[in-house]
């Protein structure tokens, strides 16, 4: 099982959530900055259901998660934090974990309001969510998590995403039982909320569904894309506490839950590119040269505690072992330039939550 430590933003006054993530999650019509809501007019209503996970529903271009960053300069403190972090290795093989699902609801679900620690806001929403019949949480076989883990519960409906950290219903199923959530966080797919500005995406020291706060589902690695040897965005993995700075984050992340070294190790949103000099043929199949060509392209995001994975959705062994990357080191990769180190603990988190 993975592990992860999160805590809330500083003027919440909350104890530290130690486990995986602060989940995420939302409801109705409307966009998170007040938007008429319904679906978007280039996203046709999808069925309801469940599955691994392919979207067309995912944000604008210009988002950070497509950027090419080929030619991206090197941060100026990775030879520090590789040093320190990373040179006896991940903590475990590099390999892909397929935990995650994604539920898509069409606009006849009617949203459900989970009920989560009041103590939550601003930084996690309080918004109805559609959940969809026969869909799944993250490590579960229905809505009700029995784990303890971080079970994410991911749902696409129309211009929404809708991700919560520990969503769970009791009997499991969409309809009936008790619908509680640790942290709730709804996106609009419409909506760039990494471009310069303030406050930036959710707002800097904001909570949510995982924690860097950084959307989940979008940086998932999936089946179809992997088959089809055409993945066009970063992905997110995750790493030990204790090689996370507890200190100090990088955008696109707003919030940290590490334990490590201030400036020494990795700070949460930092992004991981494979170095271009790596030969992608000698990975032995053509879907793990894919991932490879990918993370030379786009790279990944460290975006939350636990062991060492890469996130993907549960059906990619349909295509990919899990382990066909097993043979990448830390010394094959390189941080990307992070820009300004925010101090978390300097943080207030100041936002209007999405309540419909």
């Amino acid at each position: 099982m993975k592990t992860r430590a999160r805590g809330w933003s500083v003027s919440l006054g909350l104890v530290a959530c130690v486990l995986f993530a602060c989940g995420g999650g939302g409801g109705g019509g409307g966009g998170p900055d007040g938007s008429t809501g319904g679906d978007a007019s280039t996203t046709p209503d999808a069925p309801n259901g469940s599955d691994g996970g392919s979207s067309s529903t995912d944000f604008p271009s210009s988002a950070i998660f497509y950027q090419d960053i080929s030619n991206a300069p090197v941060d100026s403190n990775w030879n520090t934090i590789y040093q320190d972090a990373l040179a006896s290795g991940w903590g475990n093989n590099f390999q892909l974990d397929p935990s995650f699902n994604v539920n898509y609801a069409d606009s006849s679900v009617t949203p459900r309001q989970p009920t989560q620690d009041p103590g939550a806001e601003p930084d996690c929403d309080d918004a109805p969510v559609p959940v969809p019949p026969g869909g799944k949480i993250e490590g579960e076989n229905d809505y009700e998590c029995t784990s303890g883990g971080d079970c994410h519960m991911l749902i696409y409906q129309g211009s929404r995403l809708y991700e919560l950290y520990q969503g769970s219903i009791t009997g499991g199923q969409s309809t009936g039982g008790t619908f509680t959530s640790s942290c709730e966080v709804v996106w609009d797919l419409t909506k760039d909320y990494w471009q310069p500005g303030t406050p930036y995406s959710r707002g800097d020291g904001c909570n949510g569904a995982d924690a860097a706060d950084m959307p989940i589902a979008p940086l998932l690695l999936k089946k179809d894309e992997i088959a089809a040897h055409q993945i066009d965005h970063a992905m997110r993995f995750t790493i030990a506490n204790s090689k996370i700075d507890n200190t100090y984050y990088v955008h696109p992340a707003t919030h940290l839950g590490g334990s490590g070294t201030p400036n020494q190790t990795i700070p949460y949103g930092a992004r991981f590119r494979l170095k271009a000099s790596f030969d992608v043929s000698t990975l032995t199949t053509p879907e793990a040269q894919a991932v490879a060509v990918a993370l030379q392209k786009y790279g990944m995001f460290m975006d939350d505690g636990g062991n060492f994975f890469v996130s993907a959705t549960t059906d990619i062994t349909d295509v990919i072992d899990t382990h066909a990357l097993a043979t990448l080191q830390p010394s094959d990769f390189e941080m990307v330039d992070g820009g300004t180190r925010i101090n978390f603990h300097q943080q207030n988190c100041t936002r209007t939550p999405v309540t419909n």
